[in-house]
């Protein structure tokens, strides 16, 4: 049996990575591929190759292309499920095992540093939400909060940072107000909300005349969200405020999450040297992929626009 059988056979049967049979064996992995290729060709028909290798062979290759164009973001539940749409007919563990192979990782949880500052003199909201964050209809339950988006200067040494208020839907987790700037204050978070609401299309299309029916909006007791103008704001677009206890992330976990996903997706993967930078990249994933690209789990696999688009109406009609 040639080196190269072998390698592909560790491969195949035992499903240990040519990357690391090559590595124990001191062979180059350039000269393994050219092994491969050649076996692919002509020598395929001698048998080099089983049915099995070229299988997998293809697989792995149609992965590593639907993983980099998912920027490299998509795990193996998402990426199954993207490549179900592309007409593939593959499992789940198939592609784990492809992604395994070929060192492909999409996602490490990175924890953050939390902006909270408690107002203790500000007025008390209830928790509305009671860690359920599912919705049965679009515009029934906001959640939101802010993060720091910090910058290096060409050194490495800290440079000035960008915060990011945001204001996600539950019912997709359709990112609706991303409002961004140089200081985590209420203006800051009133200008999420605006956007939010002007992405619904106006105060108009969220107002409910049953106070009980209109949307909530669930944040932490950050003074930010207790401050007048906030409260004001909220209260004349027809928004009931809703706040979980203080020191708990878990009480506005889904907000937590849309941030993990922001850190390890984008800040673990660019340095960002300016906040006009900060704030074009940041915003080109938030709107970008996010919204139109990534794919929920509490939104059926799909992205938070697709599920508005299709399931969403055969759920606001049951």
């Amino acid at each position: 049996m040639s080196v190269a059988r072998f390698i592909a056979d560790q491969r195949t049967r035992y499903r240990v990575p040519h990357t690391v049979t090559c590595l124990l064996l001191g062979v180059s992995l350039a000269w393994f591929y050219k092994w491969r290729d050649r076996a692919l060709g002509p020598a395929a028909a001698s048998g080099l190759f089983t049915i099995m290798d070229r299988r997998r062979d293809t697989i792995d290759r149609a992965v590593a292309v639907m993983f980099a164009k998912k920027r490299g973001l998509h795990g193996s539940p998402r990426l199954h499920a993207d490549l179900v749409d592309d007409g593939w007919t593959v499992s789940e563990k198939t592609v784990a095992d492809s992604m395994r192979r070929q060192g492909l990782v999409a996602r490490r949880i990175k924890r953050r540093n939390g902006l909270t500052r408690q107002d203790k003199t500000a007025p008390k909201f209830p928790d509305l939400v009671k860690r359920n964050f599912t919705a049965q209809r679009r515009d029934a339950k906001w959640v939101g909060d802010m993060t720091e988006i910090p910058t290096v200067d060409e050194h490495g040494r800290p440079g000035p940072k960008l915060y990011l208020a945001t204001v996600i839907d539950l019912f997709s987790r359709r990112l609706l107000g991303a409002a961004t700037g140089l200081h985590p204050d209420a203006e800051l978070a009133c200008a999420a909300i605006k956007m939010a609401v002007a992405t619904r299309g106006g105060k108009a299309a969220i107002w409910r005349a049953d106070e009980a029916e209109r949307v909530i909006f669930h944040t932490d007791r950050g003074s930010t969200y207790t401050a007048n103008a906030f409260i004001k704001l909220c209260r004349t677009m027809g928004i009931r405020q809703s706040m979980g206890r203080v020191g708990s992330c878990f009480d506005n976990a889904a907000a937590e999450a849309f941030f993990s996903s922001l850190e390890w997706e984008v800040l673990s993967r660019h340095q960002l040297t300016d906040t006009r930078q900060a704030q074009a990249v940041v915003l080109d994933w938030c709107y970008g992929f996010y919204n139109h690209d990534r794919r929920h789990s509490s939104a059926d696999m799909m992205s938070p626009v697709n599920y508005e688009n299709t399931a969403a109406p055969d759920r606001e009609a049951a």
